[in-house]
C-alpha cells in the first residue's frame, strides 16, 4: 500500500473543480423535492389524496418506488427522487473510480506513478477511497438538507447512510470492471448496463410482488422504508456486496498484467473498411455505442411518461396544487404535462450533445487528433465529423423520447395518430438543443482548458431555469437567457416559426465562431 496517502491527496485535488458538482447535483434535487413535497402535501388529507392517486398506477410505481414509502411526507420525498438520486450517485462514483484507474493505466500516467515509491494495489486503494468519502459527503449532506428542510432526523440519517451504502456498491463495481476490460469506454458501459439493469429490477419487483426488487442495489435501499419504517438491516446487503467486490478487484488486480485486462480486446481488421476512411465515419464509429445508450434511455424515459399522460387529469383533480408547476395551469392538463415532459427530455437531449461535442477535447488532448490531422483531413473536415455525431445524435436521442411517449400515450388512448404528433413536438426543441450545443463548439474554439466546466455549467443553468425558476423566483432577465424559455411550450402552445429561426441562425453563428477559434490555436492547447 506505499503511496496510497499521496496517491489519495493528489486525487482530491486532481478532483476539486469536478467532485462538487456532483455533490450539488445530488444534494439539489433533495433539496427541491423536499421543499416541493411539504409545500404540496404537507397535509395528512393531501397525503392521503396522493396514495390514493399513486396506489393503482403501475407506471408511477414502477418510475419511483414502494408506496409504503407514501404514509409519511418524508417517505414522500424518498419515494420521489431517491431511484434518480441513486443514479446521480452511481454514475459519480462510476467515472471517479474508472478515471483514476483503468483511464490512467490506458494512457500511461500510471505507469509513470508505479515508477516511484508506490505499491502496485496503491491507486486503485486510493480511488476507492476518494469514492467512500464522496459517498459519505454524499450522505452527511442529504442528511443536513432533508433536516434542514423540516423532515425528522432519525429517517433522514437513514436516508443519506441508504444513499452512501447505494454509492459504494457502483464503486466497487467499477473497481471489477477496470480489472476485466481493457479501455475505459468498455468499463462505463459495463457498470452503466448493470446500473439500468438495476433500476429495471427495482422497477419490476415494485410493480410486482416485491421479489425482484431485493436482487438491485437501489431497491435495498429503498426497502430501508426512511421515515415509514427506519429499517437499518437492508443496509448490510450493499456493504456485504461492496466488501466482496473490493476483494474480488484486488485478487484480480494481482493476477493480470499491467495495463491489460482479463478479457483482451479484440484485435481490428487489417485494414479498415471503406465504410471508415473519412472522418464522419471514424467520429460515428467512436460514439456509436454513446449514443444507442442515450437514444434507448430517453426512449424509454418517453414510454414511461407516456404511460401515465392519460391520468394526469385525475391526478390533477385529486391534487389541485400541482398545477402550478405545470406551464398554462390546469387549462389543458394534458397538453401541459406533455410539454413539461418533452422539456425535460430536451435537457437531457442537450446533455448528451454537449457529452459529445466535449469528445472535440478529449481527442486533441489525447493526441488521437494529430495522427488524423497530419493527413489530408483539414480541420474543418474534422470537426464537421465530430459535430455530425453531437448534431445528429441529440436529434436522434430527442426523437426517440417522442416516438417511445406518443406510442405509449396513443396505445392507451387508442389514438396511433399520438406517434407522429409528439415526434413533431419533441423535434420543435431540438433549435434550442443545438444552440447549447453551438456554445459549448464556441467555447472549445477559444477557451478550450475551461471548456468542460463551461459547457456544464451552462447546461445547469438552463436545468434550473427550465425546473425551478418559479420556485426559486428568479428574475425575468435570468430566465430568458436559456434558449429553452424562447422554445415554444408545444403542444401546448402553437409551434411559432420565427423565435425557432432565430435560434438557428444564433447556432449557426456560434458553430462558425467556433471555428475560427479552432483555425487560431494550436491544437491540444
Amino acid at each position: 500500500m506505499t503511496g496510497t496517502g499521496g496517491l489519495l491527496r493528489f486525487l482530491l485535488r486532481r478532483e476539486r473543480a469536478g467532485l462538487p458538482w456532483w455533490l450539488l447535483g445530488a444534494t439539489l434535487l433533495v433539496l427541491v423535492q423536499s421543499l416541493q413535497s411539504q409545500k404540496l402535501y404537507g397535509s395528512p388529507e393531501a397525503l392521503e389524496r396522493l396514495r390514493h392517486t399513486i396506489g393503482g398506477n403501475t407506471a408511477v410505481i414502477a418510475m419511483s418506488g414502494p408506496t409504503r414509502l407514501l404514509g409519511a411526507i418524508g417517505g414522500e420525498v424518498v419515494f420521489e427522487i431517491f431511484a434518480f438520486a441513486a443514479i446521480v450517485v452511481a454514475l459519480m462514483n462510476m467515472f471517479l473510480v474508472g478515471r483514476h484507474t483503468r483511464a490512467e493505466e490506458e494512457t500511461g500516467r500510471a505507469e509513470l506513478i508505479r515508477s516511484a515509491r508506490v505499491g502496485r494495489p496503491a491507486p486503485l486503494t486510493a480511488a476507492l477511497t476518494l469514492a467512500a468519502v464522496a459517498n459519505v459527503a454524499v450522505g452527511a449532506l442529504i442528511v443536513a438538507v432533508a433536516v434542514g428542510t423540516g423532515l425528522p432526523a432519525a429517517g433522514s440519517v437513514l436516508f443519506g447512510a441508504a444513499m452512501t451504502a447505494v454509492g459504494l456498491v457502483f464503486a466497487a463495481l467499477t473497481a471489477v470492471a477496470a480489472q476485466v476490460f481493457e479501455n475505459v469506454r468498455a468499463v462505463y458501459g459495463a457498470v452503466a448496463l448493470i446500473l439500468g439493469a438495476a433500476y429495471v429490477l427495482r422497477a419490476a419487483g415494485d410493480v410486482g410482488g416485491g421479489a425482484l426488487s431485493w436482487l438491485s442495489p437501489i431497491g435495498w435501499g429503498q426497502r430501508t422504508f426512511p421515515y415509514t419504517g427506519d429499517r437499518w438491516w437492508p443496509l448490510l446487503l450493499p456493504l456485504g456486496l461492496s466488501v466482496l467486490l473490493v476483494a474480488a478487484a484486488s485478487a484480480l488486480l494481482r493476477r493480470r498484467d499491467f495495463g491489460a485486462g482479463l478479457v483482451a480486446a479484440r484485435p481490428g481488421r487489417a485494414r479498415a473498411a471503406r465504410s471508415l476512411r473519412n472522418a464522419y465515419a471514424l467520429s460515428w464509429r467512436l460514439q456509436r455505442a454513446s449514443l444507442l445508450g442515450w437514444a434507448v434511455g430517453l426512449g424509454l424515459l418517453g414510454v414511461a411518461y407516456g404511460s401515465i399522460a392519460d391520468s394526469i387529469e385525475q391526478y390533477i383533480r385529486d391534487n389541485p396544487e400541482v398545477a402550478q408547476f405545470l406551464p398554462g395551469g390546469a387549462a389543458d392538463v394534458v397538453d401541459a404535462y406533455l410539454a413539461l415532459t418533452v422539456g425535460l427530455s430536451a435537457l437531457i437531449a442537450a446533455a448528451y450533445g454537449v457529452t459529445s461535442a466535449l469528445r472535440i477535447r478529449a481527442e486533441e488532448t489525447s493526441g488521437r487528433a494529430e495522427p488524423l490531422l497530419a493527413t489530408a483531413t483539414s480541420r474543418l473536415t474534422w470537426l464537421a465529423g465530430q459535430l455530425s455525431v453531437a448534431l445528429t445524435g441529440s436529434a436522434l436521442a430527442l426523437l426517440t423520447f417522442g416516438l417511445g411517449e406518443g406510442a405509449a400515450y396513443g396505445l392507451i388512448i387508442s389514438d396511433a395518430g399520438q406517434v407522429p404528433r409528439m415526434a413533431a413536438v419533441a423535434l420543435a426543441y431540438l433549435p434550442a438543443v443545438w444552440l447549447v450545443v453551438a456554445v459549448v463548439v464556441l467555447v472549445l474554439g477559444w477557451l478550450p482548458r475551461p471548456s468542460a466546466a463551461l459547457a456544464w455549467t451552462g447546461v445547469g443553468y438552463c436545468a434550473v431555469v427550465a425546473l425551478f425558476a418559479d420556485s426559486f423566483d428568479l428574475p425575468g432577465w435570468s430566465q430568458r437567457a436559456s434558449p429553452f424559455a424562447h422554445t415554444p411550450r408545444v403542444p401546448l402552445a402553437d409551434p411559432a416559426l420565427t423565435p425557432l429561426l432565430v435560434i438557428l441562425a444564433l447556432t449557426v453563428a456560434c458553430l462558425a465562431g467556433g471555428y475560427a477559434g479552432l483555425r487560431r490555436r494550436d491544437i491540444g492547447y
